[in-house]
Formats: C-alpha cells, structure tokens, sequence
C-alpha cells in the first residue's frame, strides 16, 4: 500500500477531489500555506494499492495547473535578496507537488 500526499493549489483542489472521487479513491483534505509565497494550498492525502498508484498521479497531474502571478517582491526574503524591495516579478505557481511513501501497516476502525 502507498501513501500519495499532494500539495496543490487552493484554486485546483476542488476540481482533484472531484476528479479522483469519480476514480473511486478517497481523499482527505489538510488546508495548509506554502512557505515561500504564503499562499493558501491543500494537501491531498490518498491511500491506494501500488497498483493504482499511477492513477491517482496522473489525475493530480492533469487537474493540477501552474500560473503565472505577479508578486511584490518584499512579499518573501528569499525573493527580496535578489531584487529591490517592491518591485513586481512573475513566478509561476500551481501546478502539484507529489510524495509517494510506503505504507507498513493500515487498519480501519
């Protein structure tokens, strides 16, 4: 058994839920914030078989879009480093970033 986590943007996490619900997998949901732009994100967490594991990644991949969005550049230390505090750059945001970890044990209760 495998365990899919899924970080993907606050605007595509409706439509991966509906997407792999359709599929038949259950998903749990965990709202949680991105540490770099400080944006609002969902983690997605899917147990499937390790046959199915595909599955699952490719309907996040397909539903999971990136961006383009113009920050302020004092918005994060990382970024106002490297450019004069506020001033607009673009960066690409969205899209899914996907851990797949191996399950010892499962039990429902």
């Amino acid at each position: 058994m495998k365990l899919v986590f899924a970080i993907v943007h606050d605007e595509d996490e409706t439509e991966v839920m509906r997407s792999l619900n359709e599929d038949g997998f259950s998903v749990t949901k965990l709202s949680s914030t991105g540490g770099f732009l400080r944006a609002g994100n969902s983690t997605l967490v899917v147990g499937v078989s390790k046959e199915k594991m595909d599955r699952v990644i490719e309907i996040i991949k397909a539903k999971s879009k990136s961006r383009k969005k113009l920050i302020n550049s004092s918005i994060t230390p990382a970024v106002n480093s490297a450019i004069a505090p506020g001033y607009p750059i673009e960066v690409t945001v969205g899209g899914a970033t996907i851990f797949v970890v191996d399950v010892e044990k499962y039990e429902k209760a």
